[in-house]
């Protein structure tokens, strides 16, 4: 779905991603973890468009993401953020349905896909009817998430999505949302400071640092064969004390 290939980037004189070469395969998800500055967001802008690299290609679908329409791109990948991103201004309906109607759907077909998608996440009409002020932090992530899955996406990006949430309202939304996307069989690209996260939602974990790929793999790899100490320290401060390795 995804191909970048040797991609650098810098600000100011900065690097802030140097030489990243990654493939996101369609279906799988991929969780891009590491600390603050290691260069996931900065990858992230990438992928969508927001910003083109210095040096390398990013390709969506074998096309070179610098010389197709970024409009077109965008129409096919879903994006969530932090909190959501809603609109104050708008009911969650009309956030949801937004784009859609900006494309010429008919009343009848938003309104179709918006019944399918509701039931999906299991959001009442009446909860469509409020504004994002009025509604839980659970239930704002749920309708962006339907904002970002009304297009039929090809891909979704996922931008810390559970990061402000609760514990307990976090890991409700962590087993629903994996459902989900077993569900619809979506390419899904995490980003997330989490590792137990990344281990519960990735089929692949990227680890990052300094705008460089450590590792990549799944958990038990990182856990088991980790490439180097900043690896096996990364991993082991994650873990709950005592159980640490």
């Amino acid at each position: 779905m995804f191909r970048v290939d040797s991609v650098f980037k810098s600000y100011g004189g900065e690097r802030a991603l140097d030489g990243v070469s990654l493939t996101m395969a369609p279906g799988d998800t991929t969780a891009l973890i590491g600390p603050s500055g290691s260069g996931k967001s900065t990858l992230f802008a990438l992928l969508t468009g927001l910003m083109k690299p210095d040096a390398g290609i990013v390709y969506f679908r074998d096309q070179d993401i610098r010389h197709g329409s970024i409009r077109q791109l965008r129409q096919r990948i879903g994006y969530v953020i932090q909190d959501g991103g809603l609109f104050p201004h708008l009911t969650g309906h009309a956030n949801v349905s937004l784009m859609a109607a900006y494309l010429g759907w008919p009343k009848s077909k938003i309104a179709s896909r918006v019944d399918e998608l509701r039931e999906l996440t299991r959001l009442s009409p009446e909860l469509l009817a409020r504004y994002p002020a009025e509604m839980s932090g659970g239930q704002r992530q749920r309708v962006a998430l339907v904002r970002a899955l009304m297009l039929d996406a090809d891909v979704l990006l996922l931008d810390e999505p559970l990061g402000a949430l609760d514990p307990i309202v976090r890991a409700e939304l962590q087993h629903e949302l994996a459902k989900i996307f077993r569900r619809l069989r979506k390419t899904v690209v995490l980003i997330t400071h989490d590792l137990a996260e990344a281990a519960f939602f990735a089929d692949r974990i990227v680890l990052l640092r300094q705008g460089r790929v450590i590792q990549t793999g799944s958990i038990r790899e990182l856990q088991d064969s980790p490439a180097d100490d900043f690896v096996r320290e990364f991993v082991r401060a994650q873990q709950p004390v005592g159980v640490q390795r």
